[in-house]
């Protein structure tokens, strides 16, 4: 039996890691609520300022000998992590920007690659229409996508999202040096296949922010909100997960537009001793969203899951081979977080 409810109207679109599902370990202690927390489930826009800047392609630069490209050169390559440059730290392209117009007649960069640290020398090039030293360089110091929020807390203004870290290649999570929180709306969903994970499309509308970024974790992206309508949102308790049980459950999430609706779900699986963020299995039973998106798909992460009439976690992950199953993490690891 289909079940559906428009929660609220409006919050105009998407951080999608397939963990949900873009892409960890937690306390187990058991943070009670002692606020007001309201029911999340609406796409949100998330920009992330990271502590590390990324090489993400190469280019030539127009000098006094022609195209060149030093860092290709000195044998950079697309995914390389810039720590130093001459022996100082960088933690910005701003910064690294900087330091390449310094006077040198060459630097000195430590690069990460898989893990490992390596030391090039660049000879950098005066481009011929700015004037400026340059390397060839593309970089980037922040991250943008599409993920769910899962739950407001009134009381202390912060919301909880995503239930799992944004993570580099290796699994690990990135560092960050804050970040903003945006209204969103999905417009698409690519349906998930068995070996095809799928993906809400979505647009930012960053003329809208919700609240500031102030963790990203094991146990999802954490914040604080500003000018919230709590008109628009339900209230709800939580559920410990020794509570939980297997049987019937809801999830609360938006493929289209900005309102969540709820669907029907199982709770298949209950693992309180996983120390990862899996601490259920559920599947989807709802043909609408079946029918609409294969089950679960990327951008989901953070929708929250609720049994009993109490809020008990929310979506993680989904199977590569079966969409229409995925994992939970307790909502008492999430609140355990900020």
């Amino acid at each position: 039996m289909l079940r559906r409810k428009n929660l609220f109207r409006s919050l105009t679109a998407t951080l999608c890691l397939l963990a949900v599902c873009i892409l960890f370990a937690f306390s187990p202690a058991y943070a009670a609520p002692s606020n007001e927390l309201y029911l999340g489930g609406f796409p949100a826009g998330f920009m992330l300022n990271t502590k590390t800047v990324e090489v993400v392609g190469l280019c030539d630069v127009i000098g006094p000998d022609g195209a060149v490209s030093p860092a290709k050169q000195s044998g950079i390559e697309a995914g390389d992590i810039i720590e130093s440059v001459n022996g100082i730290d960088v933690d910005s392209a701003s910064r690294l920007n900087d330091l390449i117009n310094e006077q040198f007649k060459s630097f000195e960069l430590v690069i990460m690659r898989g893990g490992q640290k390596k030391t090039v020398t660049v000879q950098p090039v005066k481009e011929s229409g700015s004037g400026k030293y340059k390397l060839g360089l593309l970089v980037r110091d922040s991250l943008n996508g599409i993920g769910t929020v899962t739950y407001i807390n009134k009381s202390a203004e912060k919301f909880g999202s995503l239930g799992h870290a944004v993570a580099d290649m290796g699994g690990t999570p990135i560092e960050i040096n804050g970040g903003a929180l945006y209204d969103c709306s999905i417009y698409s969903v690519k349906k998930g296949l068995r070996g095809n994970p799928g993906e809400l499309k979505g647009m930012f509308n960053n003329t809208v922010k919700l609240g500031e970024v102030r963790l990203n974790c094991s146990s999802g992206i954490f914040g604080d909100v500003t000018g919230i309508d709590y008109s628009k949102f339900t209230k709800i308790e939580t559920g410990r997960l020794s509570d939980v049980k297997i049987g019937a459950a809801t999830v609360y999430t938006t493929i289209d537009g900005n309102a969540p609706s709820q669907y029907d779900i199982s709770i298949v699986k209950v693992d309180d001793g996983n120390k990862d963020n899996k601490n259920f299995v559920i599947k989807i039973e709802d043909k609408e969203l079946l029918d609409k998106s294969g089950g679960i798909v990327q951008g989901m992460s953070g929708s929250p899951i609720v049994q009993d009439g109490k809020l008990i976690g929310a979506v993680t992950h989904v199977f590569i081979n079966d969409p229409t199953r995925g994992y939970g993490i307790a909502i008492e690891n999430m609140q355990s977080k900020y």
